[in-house]
């Protein structure tokens, strides 16, 4: 009879020997994060990625605060000698086509740490998966893991894994999650929910070749676009190659719901609803075709159980609007180390000692959630806010950099709770 994992023990929990230490399922940058840094502590570890060759992935801008982690992997030399487009800034366009300031990064760091990149994760993730290996970990792709074994007591105790259509387990003392948004571990012990005061989004994106960039500092910037109706929102994303990622992203009820089933037929009625992306496309060609992801906001209940560990989507997934995702997924994959680290060394596998960093970490993605809270209430414009707030301006730039973690953004959200209080309701037409 299986049992469902606890969600913590009272006393240290140790394990029996295994194969490995850690096994991580998954390659992305979570999950080839946490292999790179604890193989780096002394430890054995497997990386186990399902893809056998470098995959496209939506996840293509970072955010600055990435780079005290890609400093920690030791891969900021590759990063700098590689031809991903640096990003200095973001800037946002109203539905009116109205254009907001650039925010430099600069703004708030001076130095290197002021820029990062805009990637290409089919070369990006395999980047860090080569890293991991360096570092020692042993590093499957073309694996697949079937499933996350428990022992009597609730405790993970290694993976069941696939490859070539031959099926072996592999024994192991913690399991780490970076599965994506297949969630592995929350789906089986059904910890997943949905975010609670976020729509249930969906994209559609693709790549153009040739699209009109911007000059100088602000030739790798992100812009976010409003749609006429401010109904959908778009972004542009510069990428090597004389490549751009654009696309949609907006409710389902809107973007689905009684409208043709061909993403192409409803991304392009999107960007005719957006002028000034649509200008800057005007010369360009697609040359993918249009992909639909759901993207709805999600977490897990728990992050942590005796014997394994959730990281980056496999945890939880914040709406892209600020380009949170590898940033949260290297984070949390930095922390897990740490927890697992530490935990391997004290011989205590139980949920509390694995999720030591819990708390750390979802407070900064609550305080992400609440600017993506922001963002999409009818009545918040970034201009009109920095118009009331002007002092707020570094607080903000803090938050798109990704500054959760090491500065308080108490501030900041209080006087943003205050200004959309302030704001006079639409009036009814």
């Amino acid at each position: 009879m299986s049992h469902v994992p606890t969600v913590g023990t009272e006393e240290p929990l140790s394990s029996p020997p295994s194969d490995y230490d850690v096994v991580v399922a998954g390659g992305g940058p979570a999950g080839a994060t946490v292999a790179a840094l604890v193989a780096q502590l002394g430890h054995r570890v497997l990386l186990v990625e399902k893809a056998a060759q470098p995959e496209f992935r939506i996840g293509e801008s970072l955010m600055p605060a990435t780079f005290d982690v890609l400093h920690r992997l030791g891969v900021l030399d590759e990063m700098r000698r590689s031809h991903f487009p640096a990003k200095h800034s973001v800037q946002f366009f109203s539905g009116g086509g109205r254009a907001s300031a650039p925010f430099y990064f600069t703004e708030t760091d001076l130095g290197e740490r002021a820029q990062t990149w805009q990637v290409l994760r089919s070369e990006f993730d395999p980047m860090l998966r080569r890293n991991a290996e360096r570092c020692g970990a042993t590093v499957e792709v073309g694996t697949q893991v079937r499933q996350v074994l428990f022992d009597d007591q609730g405790r993970a105790t290694g993976v069941r894994l696939r490859r070539d259509g031959a099926e072996r387990q592999v024994s192991a003392r913690v399991v780490v999650d970076a599965t994506g948004q297949s969630t592995l571990i929350a789906r089986k012990l059904g910890l997943r929910h949905e975010e609670p005061g976020l729509d249930r989004n969906v994209s559609f994106f693709t790549h153009y070749r040739r699209a009109r960039r911007d000059s100088g500092r602000d030739e790798g910037a992100t812009i976010i676009y409003q749609t006429s109706s401010r109904r959908a929102w778009l972004w542009f994303i510069p990428l090597p190659e004389d490549l751009a990622s654009v696309g949609v992203v907006a409710p389902l009820t809107h973007l689905i719901d009684g409208r043709t089933a061909d993403p192409q037929i409803v991304f392009e009625e999107e960007l005719a609803d957006c002028p000034a992306l649509a200008e800057r496309l005007a010369e360009a060609e697609r040359v993918l075709p249009v992909t639909a992801l759901r993207d709805f906001s999600y977490r897990s209940r728990s992050l942590s159980g005796d014997g394994w560990v959730l990281v980056g989507d496999a945890f939880g997934f914040l709406d892209p609007i600020y380009s949170t995702g590898v940033f949260l997924a290297l984070t949390s994959g930095e922390m897990a180390a740490d927890a697992i680290d530490a935990a391997l060394r004290d011989d205590d596998l139980s949920a509390a000692s694995l999720g030591r960093f819990e708390a750390e970490f979802t407070a900064g993605l609550d305080a992400l959630k609440r600017l993506v809270r922001a963002y999409y209430d009818p009545d918040f414009h970034f201009g009109s806010f920095l118009r009331a707030y002007p002092h707020r301006r570094q607080d903000l730039v803090d938050m798109l950099v990704g500054r959760v973690f090491e500065r308080s953004p108490a501030g900041l959200l209080a006087d943003l709770d205050a200004h959309l209080a302030d704001q006079p309701a639409e009036p009814v037409s």
